[in-house]
């Protein structure tokens, strides 16, 4: 069997599920998930669906163009279709920070993420043993405000070079440049602690300790040219108390960081998330 995903957005009309359906039915696939989601206020329609195929009935490039001109055409669909078989390629981007890097490669080890990761770009060298401790050719690419421009050809050439699908930033500490922005809209991951913006800065689980914070949190979300206000793919949190000390606050901080970007990593690569308005939908 030969299996398939399916994403759609569109306007919000009458009869797209049935006509989705039926179209696959009409040549032979047998549709094994669907989910969808209608946002009320902005008449907007989006579906996921997984098909299976039997080999003998299978010619993608056929049931894209078939899908085109029966469907997309007719509701005016953005739409995308990728086989079981695709593994999007993922770059990471890291400083000195090694917590999510361990965590990512030793899933990516284990077999958990439906990806490849072909390179890791870093603007320090400080965690080079641990690619080479995973076999993952090492890049450093020097990377400051005063030598940006230099950097980002670096960087975009490495990424054309090794075919890269999309970025995660592993704790990497520059701001990415609007040019790579543009090239992998939707496409880079990055992932926080939730203080912003009551407590910005260098030592944020200082202020946050000194406040007396009861919550901890951290984000994951699509990076966008306004700082760290992309669209939203995972939140978690957890509570902290007057018992805690600011050591308790960072490790814990670090825990859910690992966890939330994981999983936006997970959806992301399962081609789980459909983003619009600055907002995702998240499937199951």
């Amino acid at each position: 069997m030969q299996k398939i995903t399916i994403l759609i957005h569109c306007e919000d009309q009458k009869a797209i599920i049935a006509s989705v359906t039926n179209y696959i039915a009409s040549i032979e696939g047998n549709i094994i998930y669907l989910d969808q989601h209608v946002d009320a206020n902005e008449n907007v329609f989006f579906m996921r669906l997984e098909c299976e195929f039997s080999t003998q009935n299978w010619d993608l490039e056929l049931i894209k163009k078939d899908f085109q001109v029966n469907l997309a055409d007719k509701f005016n669909m953005s739409w995308e279709i990728y086989t079981q078989e695709y593994k999007p390629r993922m770059a990471l981007f890291i400083s000195k920070y090694d917590h999510c890097l361990y965590d990512i490669l030793g899933r990516y080890s284990a077999g958990e993420l439906p990806l490849e990761i072909p390179l890791i770009i870093s603007n320090h060298e400080d965690l080079k043993a641990v690619a080479d401790r995973f076999g993952i050719p090492f890049h450093h690419v020097p990377f400051n405000k005063h030598i940006k421009e230099e950097g980002e050809k670096q960087q975009i050439a490495l990424l054309k070079e090794y075919n890269i699908n999309f970025i995660v930033l592993a704790r990497y500490m520059q701001i990415i440049t609007p040019n790579l922005i543009a090239l992998y809209k939707n496409k880079i991951i990055n992932i926080h602690h939730s203080f912003l913006p009551a407590f910005p800065g260098a030592k944020p689980y200082h202020s946050a300790f000194a406040r007396g914070v009861k919550i901890i949190g951290a984000t994951s979300h699509y990076v966008t040219e306004e700082l760290d206000e992309g669209p939203i793919i995972d939140q978690d949190i957890t509570r902290v108390s007057h018992s805690h000390s600011i050591e308790d606050f960072i490790v814990k901080g670090r825990d859910l960081e690992r966890s939330v970007l994981a999983r936006a990593i997970k959806l992301h690569a399962e081609r789980k998330t459909m983003v619009y308005n600055n907002k995702t939908v998240i499937f199951s």
